[in-house]
């Protein structure tokens, strides 16, 4: 694998999901009351009922207000949770949603509310026009695909208010919908001030619809996708628009980092939303593949990170598959920003989309936008054992039966003729032939995919510890090069120690001993310098001769 050196749903929605899920996860696990004793849907709503009319002013309801009740939720022990949304004077409210808390004899126990404002507005006359916030709202759609000639563009505006920006106020909730040049719908929800045409806020509105799909490698896994007419594309409007096109086996022409041509990134669509066969003959099997490597690595970021996307900005990257022919290479662009992987040969690699490489790929995006180590010496072999930590964890992250984590990269696509079970193994690099277990003067002048072995090395020795032990149903036998025994700390405090000193001390040049300095100042940013966190650190790059 190698990299090229070039140089949301609506969110009320997406909030109250979240909420009410972990809700029902604590009514689950909560003992107490038998089914027969619980209070039922209906009391519930009748006792919040109660507790809205002797709580009013707490809650900050007037006569101007009206309530609907969204989602009730009674625990085992009887507990009530009743969800509800607001309108003002006949308007939406947006942020004017709260949950009611109640005893489970019904007796109020308080309320989380979106927003604790009094809701009291002079007027719900708007100075700026429906037609002018229509046409405002067009022209954001615009802006947000630029270059592009939308077609059949229509907004609609819906007068509310917004009390989720400040203090409570007019406004036109519009939203803009259009076909971009392929045909492909597009759609923007913009919240903009009623009487002044300021624009408050805007975000994607593209519903996504969930589909499954039959891998090569990860077995069935579940899709997002955007329905568009009667079809489905494999494009993830929940993960920044992140989609999947068929290279159509031809190849870039490029020259000194100039592209004059590139190979095509066809949107793959599908008539029922259940995409490929799991075999390698059916060409939508391997773009299955590349969409949810490119899903588990933005969920591994967001959920591990709390990063937005490969860039940290939202934006979803793209993926093309079946690129050049019999093509032994997959690799990440940071000028198209996306990924692109080749079918391999069929004896020594089948198609190159598993999840541990997409991980891999995708993960030179986000250095590249943080560290931007460079892609020689010693900080080369830095910028390819990001990848391989990354894209290790995005597998154990990912908790995929069909394709387990482990400390082997790349084992899912290489085949007999290759000679050997993976392309790299972190526990004792020199497996493969070719890679440095430990740290000496020469390494500066290795191939970055061995020289990344000192790195790789240290990263299991940080997280499982020296000597041999099966993790996984996988066998493993870590030396170390001074003959130290190192404990392990696990990958979770791995993946942290690592992104920390990738995000904030690594630069283009570090090297071993700067990436030393730069993990042990992570660790004590996160668990103090007199941890034992930060005593593994110094332990585990001792061990690999870099001190």
């Amino acid at each position: 694998m190698s990299r090229i050196r070039h140089g949301r749903g609506p969110r009320l929605a997406t909030a109250g999901l979240a909420a009410t899920t972990a809700t029902l996860l604590v009514a689950a696990l909560a003992p107490g009351a038998t089914a027969a004793d619980r209070p039922t849907r209906a009391a519930a709503l009748e006792h919040a009922a109660t507790a809205l009319l002797d709580h009013a002013a707490a809650l900050k309801l007037t006569d101007a207000q009206d309530t609907e009740a969204r989602d009730v939720v009674v625990d085992e022990d009887g507990t009530q949770h009743v969800r509800y949304d607001r309108t003002y004077r006949g308007l939406p409210v947006l942020g004017g949603d709260f949950v009611v808390h109640l005893a489970p004899d019904g007796d109020f126990r308080g309320a989380d509310r979106a927003t604790d404002a009094a809701l009291s507005l002079p007027t719900v006359t708007p100075k700026l026009s429906a037609p002018r916030a229509a046409d405002l709202a067009a022209d954001a759609l615009r802006a947000a695909n630029p270059g592009e000639l939308l077609k059949r563009l229509t907004a609609k505006p819906e007068l509310v208010v917004d009390a989720l920006h400040g203090a409570p106020r007019l406004a036109w909730r519009t939203n803009a919908v259009a076909l971009d040049p392929l045909g492909n719908p597009v759609a923007r929800t913009v919240l903009t001030d009623a009487g002044t045409g300021a624009r408050i806020d805007a975000w994607d509105a593209i519903e996504s619809v969930s589909g499954d799909g039959r891998s090569l490698y990860g077995g069935t896994v579940p899709l997002e996708t955007t329905q568009s007419g009667s079809s489905y594309q494999l494009k993830d409007p929940t993960r920044g628009g992140t989609y999947t096109g068929d290279a159509e086996n031809q190849t870039d022409l490029c020259f000194l980092g100039i592209c004059l041509v590139r190979a095509p990134a066809t949107l793959f669509t599908d008539a029922d939303n259940h995409w490929g066969s799991g075999n390698a003959d059916d060409r939508a099997s391997a773009a299955v593949d590349a969409q949810y490597g490119t899903d588990a690595t933005w969920d591994y970021y967001r959920d591990v990170h709390g990063r937005d996307g490969i860039a940290g900005d939202g934006k979803g990257s793209y993926n093309r598959v079946h690129y050049g022919t019999r093509y032994n290479n997959a690799f990440w662009d940071d000028t198209c920003f996306c990924m692109t992987y080749g079918d391999g040969d069929g004896t020594t690699f089948g198609p190159l989309v598993s999840l541990d490489v997409a991980g891999h790929e995708m993960s030179h995006g986000v250095t590249s936008k943080t560290a931007a180590l460079t892609y020689s010496g010693e900080s080369g072999g830095l910028n390819e054992a990001t990848s391989d930590v990354f894209g290790t964890l995005v597998e154990w992250h990912a908790d995929n039966p069909a394709d387990p984590g482990d400390y082997l990269i790349g084992e899912k696509v290489v085949r007999d003729g290759f000679g050997r079970e993976a392309l790299r193994y972190m526990d004792k690099p020199s497996r493969d032939g070719a890679s440095a277990d430990c740290w000496s003067t020469s390494v500066g002048d290795m191939d970055v995919h061995y020289s990344s072995g000192v790195a790789n090395h240290f990263a299991y020795l940080l997280a499982e510890g020296s000597g041999a032990r099966t993790v996984g149903g996988v066998a493993y036998d870590s030396p170390t090069c001074d003959g130290s025994t190192v404990s392990g700390i696990g990958r979770d405090k791995l993946g942290d120690i690592w992104y920390r000193a990738l995000t904030v001390y690594m630069t283009s040049s570090t090297d071993y001993a700067g990436a030393r300095a730069a993990t042990l100042s992570a660790a004590g940013d996160l668990y103090g310098t007199d941890s034992a966190e930060y005593a593994a650190v110094g332990a585990a790059w001792s061990a690999v001769n870099v001190g």
